[in-house]
């Protein structure tokens, strides 16, 4: 059986630990300890500091062994050794934050090469919660960058949803 390596990455609450959840077929590996007071946001109380760990059959020949990065940038060193032989990248943006573009951005950044390399899919989320805002500011920061990714709304707690994002991603492999 073929291993596929694959990121979920993405800033604190934006649904990492959640997607790795829900996509996996074993029980997920976690490493979250409790937040602190000044960083608690609506209900999440835990934060992951190492990794999250979960894996996928695909099919008789494909496996997905997926790793979820810690949101907090203190952490970031984490992304690059994770990211290392990844065939390619989620970007899960928080859609509800202060300012989702500017994650974008930064998560562009940071996984630069591994993007170059391979390639990756956006998926950003809570956008129930600011409804009235559009996705179009991702597709232009996209395009300004000459990087015609795909960009889903998504619920991190749906599978439906999971699978349609790493069915794009894994057809802009091949």
């Amino acid at each position: 059986m073929k291993d596929i390596k694959l990121i979920i990455t993405g800033s604190m609450g934006a649904g990492k630990t959640t997607v790795v959840s829900t996509i996996s077929d074993i029980p997920p590996i976690r490493t979250d300890v409790p937040v602190s007071a000044d960083k608690v946001r609506g209900d999440k109380t835990t934060t992951t500091v190492a990794l999250d760990y979960g894996s996928l059959t695909l099919d008789k020949e494909r496996r997905l062994l997926i790793f979820g990065t810690p949101g907090q940038r203190r952490y970031d060193f984490m992304c690059k050794i994770l990211a290392r032989g990844a065939l390619g990248v989620v970007i899960l943006i928080d859609h509800a934050c202060q300012d989702p573009v500017d994650d974008l951005r930064y998560y562009l950044n940071l996984f630069k090469d591994t993007i170059e390399d391979s390639t990756a899919v956006i998926g950003v989320t809570h956008t129930d919660e600011k409804p009235d805002s559009p996705l179009q500011p991702y597709y232009d920061l996209l395009e300004e960058r000459e990087m015609p990714l795909p960009v889903f709304s998504i619920d991190a707690r749906r599978h439906d949803h999971i699978i349609m994002m790493l069915e794009a991603l894994l057809e802009t492999t091949r």
